[in-house]
């Protein structure tokens, strides 16, 4: 074999290579790109410091197609939140741990405290990825709530005012799945 040849040959070599694997790896890359639902969501802290004089009415939780909802009811303006995955929620003002359900614990905080008993928790059963929720205190002006859910998933912190009532939601979404 000449040079001529061999040269010719190895680019043949490396060009139908690099069109053999050029395919897949478009394909990999384009499949791995797509967000599920259409969600771009992380799973690091969210915050707020806003503060409001602001109490918590109650807890409600709802299943949608793509994340399930927790949602906290003010009664006042909206406030501010601090909102995280840790090891172990802890109790306001002790700081005993409140374990919770699940592969993972969401410190859910809003500076909106509770006067009096603690409201109602809502039943997470069935829910794809709420395992539980526990009322882990108010003290000094904030509220804490423990959500354990199935993993570490994205989510997002919404908050709403309605004027007209003179109340307001904080909102806690948590993806099904990355």
């Amino acid at each position: 074999m000449n040079r001529k040849t061999v040269r010719r040959s190895a680019a043949a070599l490396a060009l139908g290579l690099a069109a053999a694997t050029a395919p897949a790896a478009i394909g990999a890359t384009t499949a791995s790109a797509a967000p599920y639902c259409g969600l771009t969501w992380g799973s690091l802290a969210k915050s707020s410091a806003t503060m409001n004089a602001t109490t918590v009415a109650g807890l409600r939780a709802g299943r949608h197609a793509c994340f399930d909802r927790l949602v906290i009811d003010q009664k006042g303006k909206a406030t501010g939140y601090n909102v995280r995955y840790v090891t172990v929620v802890t109790q306001d003002g002790s700081g005993n741990p409140v374990p919770v359900a699940g592969g993972a614990a969401l410190q859910v905080i809003t500076r909106a405290a509770r006067y009096t008993t603690p409201p109602a928790m809502p039943n997470v059963t069935g829910f794809t990825t709420f395992r539980q929720v526990k009322w882990a205190g108010s003290f000094e002006g904030q509220s804490t709530v423990a959500l354990g859910v199935r993993a570490q998933l994205p989510f997002r912190v919404l908050n709403y005012n309605d004027t007209a009532t003179g109340t307001s939601r904080l909102v806690i979404d948590v993806a099904h799945q990355w």
